[in-house]
């Protein structure tokens, strides 16, 4: 069994959720992370999203793991130029079934949204459903880019000051493009 070390360096739940591929090349996944439903859930406890998974009936999970995938992809392209059609159907279909679990509970003098406790193979996919859903209808939008790192493609929710964020993350890809920088004007100098 292969061990997948996760990052989350999107800034979003759903953004975070599309980076789960080794990279990206014109939008084509080089790897992809999640290869069955046992990496969707283990993607999911890592982010927060849930602990743990009860039983699973194989072609059950099959199903939810092909509907996690086609909601990423819709996502990468609503993300990249938002005018998809199908992407965004796919993100109602999800969002739909989302919004029927979710619930109003009291907190601390106060209400959250919370998840019912349904035992649902799904639910890994509600939160990325709504969280894409709140970005996309915010002013944040404006603020998604794609990584400019060689071969990376990963969005991420750039929050700097001036808003010109190149890199998903500075130690990977903003390091690699800065040694290669560095290279080529070694060797043309």
């Amino acid at each position: 069994m292969q061990l997948t070390v996760w990052k989350f360096v999107g800034g979003r739940v759903c953004l975070d959720f599309v980076n789960t591929v080794g990279g990206r090349v014109r939008g084509a996944v080089i790897r992809d992370k999640l290869r069955d439903y046992q990496d969707l859930v283990g993607w999911s406890e890592a982010a927060g999203l849930i602990a743990g998974a009860g039983p699973m009936e194989p072609r059950a999970g099959r199903a939810v793991f092909s509907r996690a995938i086609a909601l990423r992809e819709a996502l990468y392209l609503l993300f990249r130029d938002r005018r998809d059609p199908n992407a965004l159907v796919i993100l109602n279909r999800e969002l739909s079934i989302a919004r029927g679990h979710e619930r109003l509970s009291r907190s601390r003098g106060g209400f959250v949204w919370g998840w019912d406790d349904s035992p649902a193979l799904d639910r890994v996919v509600w939160p990325v459903a709504r969280s894409a859903a709140e970005l996309l209808a915010s002013s944040e939008l404006a603020r998604v880019r794609l990584c400019e790192g060689e071969d990376c493609g990963w969005l991420f929710l750039d929050t700097s000051r001036n808003g010109r964020r190149h890199w998903c993350d500075m130690r990977d890809c903003g390091n690699r493009a800065k040694v290669k920088r560095f290279r080529e004007r070694q060797w043309s100098g």
